[in-house]
């Protein structure tokens, strides 16, 4: 990363006009359409729109938006064959073509691939507001600023949309799984957010090797092996004079692969006067094909070939394959030979490698790896030694190849790693940082040293999500150390993380085995190995996790964390006592996303619903600042801006949390998809809801995630209810109490409450629910939040007889708490205003209803909302339908765009807040504006002032 302008073409593409691609008319045409060149969209293919699911592709010159295609295959299949022909078609079209390749030598360089990408591009940075610049060139080391991940995103995702306002913008990615976590992360950002800027981004990555971020979400073309007319084809192209009998020799071995065909047809040629025997072919005698890999088997060809070359070409290639830079620097150039050399003739005869200008590219990435690994451990350290040598001014690539060159430890070598890993983490890269610091580690010379470099290693590891490398560098600390604080610390960031998959009892065991042994463990350490253990109690609903971390807490020193572990883990008992001291809590917390992120989950734990979202909000933003994998318990944010009222910002944490868990964190990934499943739930997508819920359950084991297990269980029953079919929500509601009565989760199942006694109430099970709800306010008769004793007042209420039943709801209605929650308090207001109606006092009733019909119709809740409307018909008075501003048709990211640009925030400010493009927050608005009736931006207001869009 030496400077801010660079070239953004590839050396060596053929010609328009060039025959096409053998083999690959289908996959070639599917890359033109999607990058605006080809012909019309079939039917069979999906536009990418602002509504439409994500993973689809837009496609077409004229078509509003980009797309996002994945390619994949294994070595030599002719993935970058395809993507070069994509560039140079879009390339001969007037688009801008932005290009990266993955480089095995840079993966542990942070954000080395975006650089790479957008080189071409940086001066426009400039453009850019203020905090996205900043964050974008602190990315890449041009200015002094902390590591914003998403922010660094946004600044990618605004710069490309200012490119594709001029011209279409084509971005390809190739050997994308060599490309850094860093870099990875900020693509898949864009990539889900390309939804109506004219950019496409083509990835091709190789099989078995998945990319962070873009598994399963995206659609693929996976290259296979070409058929026996396409590579019989290939050879009459490229290898015409091929006898006959070595012909059929080469189609065998190559097995479809395009590249063996190529280089075995080539080696062959070249041994035309002997009898044919590739370096790696099959022995004649033999009927079976080889055991190795095609790729294996080329590497071993080109190993064969560079053997045959003269000393200078050998020390060249392997120079430049352990640099591994097409565009190589100056300091790196002056190690290379002349450019007149004839060296560089010979390499080029060979086949080896390309060059355009300074560029030089290896023919293909196996020719690169043959060179390296074929070449003497002495010889490739000391290529590395020279080439750390020249790159004085890249402290980061110099400590790598000083580290590629270090077989012992070196404590420079060792206290450069661990200053690379610094800079990593300040800029966001924390998988770039967790490497060197673990190599850094093995090459302290001090044990106690590389084993707190491990540990630390570790801990920025937790924050990739990638738990079996967090417990790899575990069960190396433990290798290392008997110390028992050192390895309290390791299991620690193992159990936090693992916290997030379906292990809850065994990691439960662990971190109670920790706080538990004051002896052997550091009180602050035992104090977090506690709170990690309520994690999992919350997680679990065990009442056995509660009774040891009962036992424990006595003996642990007084402290805040101490506090919160009883809130979360026994809000209805002792925890309740400690509501006092939140406020300060909080106050204490300012500027720590982490701390902040658990402040606002015991305040909503303990139903402190107001000050938990306001916590959330500042941890939220903190978080998004911070790093690509949030605190394990962020996802109870979504639950907390549910109850809230904010449900499109419930989903939009959903989404976050759920694109970066899915694949790695089960339990992380289930908790979302229960949530988002609820909020589906109670808007009336009943099939969605009861999908993604059924999603959630098959990621986790319900005895060990209980509070799983009762999310998606109510998401399936209000789905049932919404539907009227109350025998089967009222089984799922049952479901939520054990058959004594008793909650299954200690702190999820009570809420169900009002929805069990609704269900009972009509399918005549009243005896058996009033039994539950009555038990239950003997349970929180001491404990339970006013919201809680509200909806027992409420579950009452739909379950008594004519006297008691309008005490119960005046009752339930009287408290504050449920002001809070706009859609219970609806719930409420609309079951008591049918109790009045049915009793014909309509006038009492009418209030409650356009009251509750207003807030269903807010948060777009429309069973309730036809609910409430087909009772205020009964009770004499019209209601619009459809809604009169179109908010009906509107989804709920635009219902966020609308009630922000009605404050007169710009495109640009509404894209900031949502992680948006500008361009896509003006289609938006221009899509939502016939819909609303409107035809400026300052009639907006009157909309959201008519209360048709949440006040979020």
């Amino acid at each position: 990363m030496r400077g801010r302008r660079g070239h953004g073409h590839a050396p060596g593409l053929p010609a328009v006009g060039e025959p096409s691609i053998v083999g690959r008319d289908a996959e070639v045409e599917r890359l033109a359409r999607l990058t605006g060149l080809g012909a019309d969209v079939p039917s069979g293919d999906v536009l990418l729109g602002a509504d439409a699911p994500r993973g689809g592709v837009r496609l077409g010159a004229d078509a509003a938006g980009g797309g996002v295609l994945l390619v994949t295959g294994e070595p030599g299949v002719g993935k970058s064959t395809l993507l070069e022909d994509a560039a140079r078609r879009a390339a001969h079209a007037g688009h801008r073509v932005l290009r990266a390749t993955g480089r095995e030598s840079e993966r542990d360089l942070a954000f080395a691939g975006l650089h790479q990408l957008l080189r071409p591009v940086l001066d426009e940075a400039d453009e850019l507001p203020e905090r996205q610049r900043r964050a974008l060139l602190g990315a890449f080391g041009f200015a002094d600023a902390p590591g914003e991940p998403l922010l660094t995103g946004l600044a990618v995702l605004t710069l490309l949309s200012r490119l594709a306002d001029r011209t279409p913008v084509v971005l390809v990615v190739d050997d994308a799984q060599w490309i850094d976590a860093a870099s990875a992360g900020v693509l898949s950002f864009v990539a889900w957010r390309l939804d109506d800027d004219p950019v496409a981004l083509l990835v091709a990555v190789r099989d078995g090797e998945p990319l962070a971020g873009f598994d399963h979400a995206f659609p693929a073309i996976t290259l296979a092996p070409l058929d026996d007319a396409a590579s019989r084809r290939l050879l009459d192209l490229r290898a015409p004079e091929l006898p006959a009998g070595i012909r059929d020799r080469v189609l065998a071995e190559a097995a479809g692969n395009p590249l063996a065909l190529l280089e075995l047809a080539k080696t062959a040629q070249k041994r035309a006067t002997h009898a044919f025997r590739a370096p790696h072919a099959l022995d004649p005698d033999d009927h079976a094909h080889s055991p190795l890999p095609v790729g294996e088997r080329l590497a071993a060809g080109y190993a064969a070939q560079v053997a045959e070359l003269p000393e200078v070409c050998r020390r060249t290639l392997l120079l430049l394959a352990a640099a591994d830079v097409a565009d190589p620097p100056d300091a790196v150039l002056a190690l290379l030979p002349d450019p007149d050399d004839k060296a560089w003739l010979t390499l080029e005869q060979a086949g080896l490698i390309g060059r355009a200008g300074r560029q030089v590219r290896f023919r293909h990435p196996l020719v690169r790896s043959a060179v390296y690994q074929s070449a003497p451990l002495d010889a490739r350290a000391q290529a590395h030694r020279a080439l750390a040598g020249v790159l004085g001014d890249e402290p980061d690539r110099r400590a790598w190849h000083l580290a590629a060159a270090t077989p012992y430890p070196d404590a420079e070598v060792s206290a450069a790693l661990e200053r690379t890993a610094d800079r990593a983490r300040r800029r966001g890269g924390y998988a770039a940082a967790a490497k060197a610091l673990a190599r850094a580690a093995e090459l302290s010379p001090v044990p106690d040293d590389g084993t707190r470099l491990l540990v630390d290693a570790a801990g920025l590891a937790v924050l990739t999500g990638h738990l079996a490398w967090v417990e790899e560098l575990a069960e190396r600390v433990r290798a290392r150390t008997d110390d028992p604080a050192v390895l309290a610390a390791a299991t620690l960031r193992v159990g936090r993380l693992t916290a997030l998959t379906r292990r809850h009892n065994a990691v439960f065991a662990e971190l109670i085995g920790i706080a538990g042994d004051p002896a052997a463990t550091h009180p602050a350490t035992a104090l977090d190995a506690l709170a990690a253990a309520a994690v999992l109690r919350f997680y679990s609903g065990d009442a056995s996790h509660w009774r040891e971390i009962d036992r424990i807490l006595p003996r642990l020193p007084d402290d805040p964390l101490r506090d919160w572990v009883r809130m979360v883990a026994d809000p209805f008992g002792g925890g309740r006592r400690l509501v006092p001291r939140l406020p300060g809590m909080i106050a204490a917390a300012r500027n720590h996303p982490e701390r902040l992120t658990a402040l606002a989950v015991a305040a909503w734990i303990l139903d402190e619903i107001a000050p938990a979202v306001r916590t959330f909000d500042e941890a939220v933003r903190s978080w998004r600042t911070r790093g690509p994998i949030p605190d394990g318990l962020a996802g109870v944010a979504a639950l907390a801006y549910f109850e809230y009222g904010r449900w499109a910002q419930a989903r939009e944490v959903c989404a976050d949390i759920g694109a970066l868990a899915a694949g790695k964190l089960d339990h992380a990934a289930a908790c979302v998809l229960a949530t988002d499943a609820m909020v589906l739930a109670a808007q009336g997508d009943t099939a969605e809801a009861r999908a993604l819920a059924e999603r959630a359950l098959r990621l986790v084991d319900p005895l060990e995630s209980r509070s799983v297990a009762v999310h998606a269980r109510r998401a399936t029953a209000a789905a049932a209810a919404a539907e009227g079919d109350y025998e089967s929500a009222y089984e799922q509601y049952r479901a939520l109490f054990d058959r004594g009565g008793d909650p299954v989760h200690y702190h999820a199942s009570y809420p169900a409450l009002p929805e069990l006694a609704a269900a009972a109430a009509r399918t005549g099970r009243h005896a058996e629910a009033a039994e539950i709800v009555e038990r239950s306010a003997r349970a929180l008769a001491e404990g339970g939040s006013a919201r809680l004793h509200a909806l027992v007042e409420r579950s009452r209420a739909l379950l008594a007889g004519p006297e008691q039943a309008e005490r119960a709801f005046l009752a339930a209605l009287a408290e504050p708490a449920l002001e809070h929650r706009p859609f219970e308090h609806a719930q409420t207001r609309l079951e008591y205003a049918e109790w009045l109606r049915r009793r014909r006092r309509i006038a009492e009733a009418r209030p409650h209803l356009a009251a509750a019909h207003d807030v269903f119709a807010r948060l777009d809740a429309r069973p309730w909302a036809e609910r409430a409307r087909a009772e205020l018909r009964a009770a004499g008075t019209d209601v619009a339908v459809p809604d009169p501003h179109g908010l009906a048709e509107l989804s709920p990211q635009q219902r966020q765009i609308v009630r922000l640009a009605a404050r007169g925030l710009t495109n640009r400010e509404i894209g900031e807040r949502l992680f948006l493009s500008p361009r896509t927050v003006g289609s938006h608005l221009y899509r939502v504006f016939p819909k609303l009736g409107v035809t400026t931006r300052a009639q907006l207001r009157d909309v959201v002032d008519a209360g048709g869009v949440p006040q979020e």
